[in-house]
């Protein structure tokens, strides 16, 4: 079912969302995907940890509990209790270190590793 989310993406949007689905996989590669309301969601054990979603002119990274990473990654959009999103434009590279340094923080959030 992951592999037609990316058969189903416009030409211009397949780069990013792969690169950004790369860098997630690498930094948890045990990390569990599902394809619902036409987003690509990771989760750990069953519970969200963050959703690819892919818009017109851009991609977001959305992690579920990104208000607790928000001081150490200000890169982190947003305000709320808990949702934090990370913005990739087409047309620029994305930078895969970086997500999967968010990405391993992430999943080692006490509230995420508790359920491993």
């Amino acid at each position: 079912m992951v592999a037609n989310f990316f058969d189903s993406l416009p030409s211009g949007q397949v780069a990013t969302a792969v690169a950004i689905h790369g860098a997630v996989i690498a930094a948890a590669p045990g990390i569990d995907q599902a394809v619902r309301w036409g987003n690509l969601m990771f989760l750990v054990r069953g519970h969200h940890l963050a959703t690819l979603v892919l818009h017109k002119g851009q991609a977001h990274l959305q992690f579920v509990q990104g208000a607790v990473l928000a001081e150490q990654f200000p890169q982190l959009e947003g305000v709320g209790k808990g949702m934090r999103i990370l913005k990739f434009r087409y047309s620029q590279p994305v930078d895969a270190d970086f997500v999967s340094r968010i990405t391993a923080t992430a999943v080692r959030l006490p509230s995420v590793a508790e359920r491993r």
